[in-house]
């Protein structure tokens, strides 16, 4: 049970990081907001150091670089294909994507589902279809290059669980301060060489908020695929839209829709069923 409230965590962190980050790039570029979102992500992971400790081997390292690296494109090919596809078509694409890679990795290292299971994934998967679809983009026609680069942000989301769960189990938080360095490093040296708009004030709070939360994510991410099953955890994460949508509801007073109603009814049974299957496996 500790694995799906961690996993669920997760999800909302990971989905009011979206949303506020998406809020502050709207006032300014988004490379001008992650220039004070990476500096605190990694800050919230220095804070972390002394209660959760940290190993400092050669599998946390290795590791956690590859996890900052996948992170680094995951980051900027996500923009890249809200940028040139509607974003209602691209957000499920990517979540699917980034659900489905660390899901098929976990049952062909072992893990096993009851039925439970089985039938809480798809459910899941048609959570964040709906949740994010918008009827208007039906009948438009998505470029392919669109769907490929949100494809490959999945996959990059994904690579960046599935080195994260990778990692020593004892490791404590040394993966994800070693990945969230090498990512912040590799987004600033972009920053450094592409010119952007300096239209709009960053908003200094909402971009740091946005980066911890983001932190924040990725550890109960981590602590979720540690305690229990990378193919349930993954999945559950990656509902994080849900939590985006109900903020915009709330907060913008964005009307939800019928469909996405839907699908956050499916969301809660998708958790319900892969918290049965949790229950069963252990």
């Amino acid at each position: 049970m500790l694995m799906i409230l961690l996993s669920v965590a997760g999800a909302c962190a990971y989905g009011v990081a979206d949303f506020l980050g998406g809020l502050a790039s709207r006032k300014a570029h988004v490379l001008r907001v992650v220039v004070i979102s990476a500096p605190a992500s990694l800050a919230i992971e220095l804070v972390l150091l002394p209660i959760l400790g940290a190993s400092w081997t050669a599998g946390s390292i290795g590791w956690g670089a590859l996890s900052g690296v996948a992170s680094a494109f995951a980051f900027s090919l996500l923009y890249l294909a809200l940028s040139i596809g509607p974003m209602s078509v691209m957000a499920p694409i990517t979540a699917i994507v980034s659900a489905l890679l660390p899901a098929v990795v976990g049952l062909l290292d072992g893990e096993r589902l009851p039925v439970a299971g089985v039938a809480g994934i798809p459910v899941a998967l048609c959570a964040i279809v709906l949740v994010t679809m918008n009827r208007q983009t039906a009948a438009e026609k998505i470029p392919m290059r669109a769907i490929a680069v949100a494809v490959l942000a999945g996959a990059a989301i994904a690579t960046q669980l599935i080195t994260l769960d990778a990692a020593p189990h004892d490791s404590g938080v040394a993966p994800l301060i070693v990945g969230r360095t090498v990512s912040s490093l590799l987004v600033l040296s972009v920053v450094l060489f592409v010119r952007t708009s300096h239209k709009g004030k960053v908003p200094v709070v909402i971009a740091a908020a946005a980066g911890c939360l983001d932190s924040l994510a990725n550890l109960f991410f981590l602590l979720a695929a540690r305690e229990g099953m990378l193919s349930v955890s993954a999945v559950i994460v990656a509902l994080y839209p849900a939590a985006t949508v109900l903020l915009a509801a709330v907060v913008l007073k964005e009307r939800i829709r019928r469909n996405q109603w839907l699908g956050l009814a499916a969301a809660a049974a998708g958790v319900v069923l892969l918290s049965t299957a949790s229950s069963a496996a252990s």
